[in-house]
């Protein structure tokens, strides 16, 4: 039991210092070295507890898209209509992006980096599973007719794209986007796309 506690206290100490190696160094800096360097974990401690720095950067995803998930949902399951649902699930998903700054940059430059192409596989499954409450909740509302009959994909794609897309967008130095701004218009612009006709 101590032994195991010991072993979890490691991986949290690892994966707080490569969020914080990321967030102050960016891709070019999130190095083995330097997060070894940072977290005082020998080099054999981090591939025993992760198998690489692959392994590293796909827990270290998983666990950022966990928390993310987590908060989206449990605003998603406080509401009872289908249009205070979108509009929880909108305004969380922007919450966490201002609030966790340093995981939703994470989640958002790493999505597509080759670090966790290894890894692929075992995140959609970890996705899928941190999406079924979701999946279940806008399911019985189209099946009672209260969001737009439209396959599961598009939903998602109708509900996260644009979130995702203004997250993006605050999180780069490249665009400017008051996140305030959109928090207050993109609920309701996206409750417009799924709601019956």
């Amino acid at each position: 039991m101590v032994k195991q506690q010991r072993g979890q206290a490691t991986v949290d100490l690892v994966l707080n210092s490569a969020l914080q190696v990321y967030a102050e160094a960016g891709q070019q800096g999130f190095t083995v070295n330097a997060v070894t360097k940072a977290s005082g974990v020998s080099l054999g401690s981090l591939y025993h507890h992760f198998g690489s720095f692959d392994g590293l950067a796909a827990a270290l995803y998983t666990r950022c898209m966990g928390e993310l998930f987590e908060q989206m949902i449990s605003a998603l399951l406080r509401t009872r209509t289908a249009r205070t649902g979108v509009r929880a699930l909108v305004r969380s998903y922007l919450r966490f992006t201002e609030e966790q700054r340093d995981a939703a940059l994470f989640l958002h430059a790493s999505a597509y980096s080759g670090y966790l192409a290894v890894h692929a596989e075992e995140i959609s499954a970890a996705k899928a599973v941190m999406l079924r409450p979701m999946a279940q909740w806008f399911g019985a509302r189209v099946a009672k007719g209260e969001i737009a009959m439209m396959p599961g994909p598009v939903i998602e794609v109708l509900v996260m794209g644009p979130v995702a897309e203004a997250a993006r967008r605050w999180l780069s130095s490249t665009y400017e986007i008051d996140l305030a701004e959109a928090t207050k218009l993109l609920p309701d612009s996206i409750w417009r796309s799924l709601r019956p006709q």
